[in-house]
């Protein structure tokens, strides 16, 4: 059963909620959850800059459903903006649910990463001319 509404973005991850990763309701730990939006969104910063990045700062999050044992998360995001050194991106995160087959969109961030050196200073996101 597919839902009206359609993940947004490139799917960056795509992962299995598992028994180990819940609270002690039995449903998936929110931070759980947003580990794997930052792991995700932040393979498409590290992509978009070419060089290594770090994440700055996490907005906006709304957990809108729980995500439960067994649930196949997948998180889309995409490029909003890009400035000098940082990156805005969006993320989503979908449930398939397990033995179910409903596809829902459990939340949504906005994540900032910023482009580093080796040394962790800021540099300039390469743009492809």
């Amino acid at each position: 059963m597919q839902s009206a509404e359609e993940p947004k973005g490139e799917l960056v991850i795509r992962t299995i909620a598992m028994p180990a990763d819940t609270n002690p309701s039995g449903d998936i730990f929110g931070g759980w959850l947003m580990s794997q939006m930052d792991l995700g969104s932040g393979i498409l910063a590290a992509k978009t800059a070419k060089s290594r990045v770090v994440t700055v700062a996490i907005e906006g999050m709304s957990f809108l459903k729980p995500v439960r044992v067994g649930d196949t998360v997948t998180c889309y995001a995409w490029v909003e903006k890009i400035g000098r050194t940082s990156m805005i991106i969006p993320v989503e995160a979908w449930v398939q649910r397990y033995m179910q087959g409903e596809v829902v969109r459990v939340t949504r961030g906005v994540f900032t990463y910023v482009a580093v050196d080796p040394d962790g200073n800021p540099v300039p996101v390469q743009r492809d001319v």
